[in-house]
Order: structure tokens, then sequence, then C-alpha cells
């Protein structure tokens, strides 16, 4: 027997895997698979390393998966605490408010990123809109439409009604989705117009500024002060 075949044999027997053995000898994995192939002792070796492999794997995702979200974590309580310093100076400011009722009442609360509104009145979204880009301070391109409507509305009228009455351009929406079959009960003229962004930073920040302002229009002294 060849020696560097004998030398691999015996690394094979300690748990050596194919990478390591061809490391040390310097011998091509095709040529160890070649005098291995038929070996049941390293067959059952090479289920026990792929296991073992499988199992190392594991554990570093749930590391990376322990880092990461003790990453999210913190970046989500930095947005919370923005918010808090923000709310303090906006809260008195209409188009703030007026936005967070909105997405209070008509906001996307499920999705950890989609900060959405959907709605069929116009000036709810072109409220929306306004607090996306003056309030928030988001580019036009991050901000993105798309029109739910039924096959009997015409998808090009209803897009441009709501370019028309809330300000957006044919390149701020995405593809509209078409309900097949007519609600029987609710008519609806134009389609849903559905308006937002994706950012799990901004909408950690939009629910916390709700949860103050619904604590500040809730408290006892601001009541007795109103009426």
């Amino acid at each position: 027997m060849r020696k560097d075949k004998e030398n691999a044999i015996n690394l094979r027997r300690f748990g050596k895997s194919y990478n390591e053995i061809k490391a040390e000898l310097g011998v091509p994995k095709s040529t160890l698979s070649d005098w291995f192939k038929d070996q049941k002792w390293s067959n059952d070796l090479a289920k026990n390393l792929a296991e073992k492999v499988k199992e190392q794997s594991k554990i570093r995702l749930i590391k990376l998966d322990k880092i990461r979200g003790e990453h999210l974590k913190k970046l989500y309580r930095e947005a919370e605490i923005e918010a808090e310093a923000e709310f303090k100076k906006l809260k008195y400011h209409p188009l703030f408010i007026a936005a967070l009722m909105i997405y209070w009442g008509e906001g996307n609360k499920l999705s950890r990123n989609r900060c959405c509104v959907a709605n069929t009145e116009p000036l709810m979204i072109k409220i929306f809109y306004q607090f996306l880009k003056n309030i928030c301070g988001l580019s036009t391109p991050r901000i993105k439409a798309w029109i739910l409507y039924y096959p009997d509305l015409n998808e090009k009228v209803c897009k441009d009604y709501w370019c028309q009455n809330c300000g957006l351009k044919y390149e701020d929406f995405n593809k509209s989705i078409k309900i097949i079959g007519k609600h029987k009960t609710r008519k609806l003229s134009f389609g849903v117009c559905n308006l937002g962004v994706s950012s799990s930073y901004l909408k950690h920040k939009i629910l916390r500024w709700i949860d103050l302002l619904a604590h500040d229009l809730a408290d006892e002294k601001y009541i007795a002060g109103v009426v």
C-alpha cells in the first residue's frame, strides 16, 4: 500500500475530514473519495461529520440570530428614545397629530417594517404623504403607493384620480392589485389607495408617537383642561 494512502487511512480513522487530510497530506479530495468510497467505516464517519457540521452550523446561526436580535433591540430602543424627544417638539404640530390619528385608525400595525395607510379618502392619503415627506424627512422615491381595485374599475382612471387628489406621480406607484369579483354592498369608485414606506426604524417611532399621543389625550388633567 502506498505510504500516503496508509497515512490517509490513519487520519481518516481518527475522524479527520477530507479537507483536513488534503491540507495535511496534499492528496486531492477526488483521490480520497475513491480510496474510501467502499469503506463502510468511512461512510459512517462521513455521516457523523455531516451531523457534527450541521449542529455546529445550527449553533452559529443561533449565535448570529442572538447578536442580530440584540443589535435590532438596541436599534429599536434608539428609535423609541428619538421618538420621545421629537414628540415633545411636534406634539402641537397639526400635520403631525393628524397623521398619527390617521395611522392609529387606518395604518398597518402587524408588519414589522411596513409603515402603510390604506383608505378610499384622498385627503387622508395626502395628509399621510405630507407627513412622510415633511415630518419624517423621507425622499419621494422611498414613498410608494399602490391601488387595490375591482374589475369594473379602470386602473388608469383610478391612478389619475389619486395623482390629482393626493399630489402623487405615476412613478410613485407600484403595481396595482385587482380583486377578482365585485363587492356586493360596497362600491369603490376609485379603488383603495395604499401609501407607505418600508422602515422598521420609522415603524417603531410611529408606534411610539401614537402611544405617547394616546396617553397625552387620555390624561385626566388634559381632559379637565379641555372641559
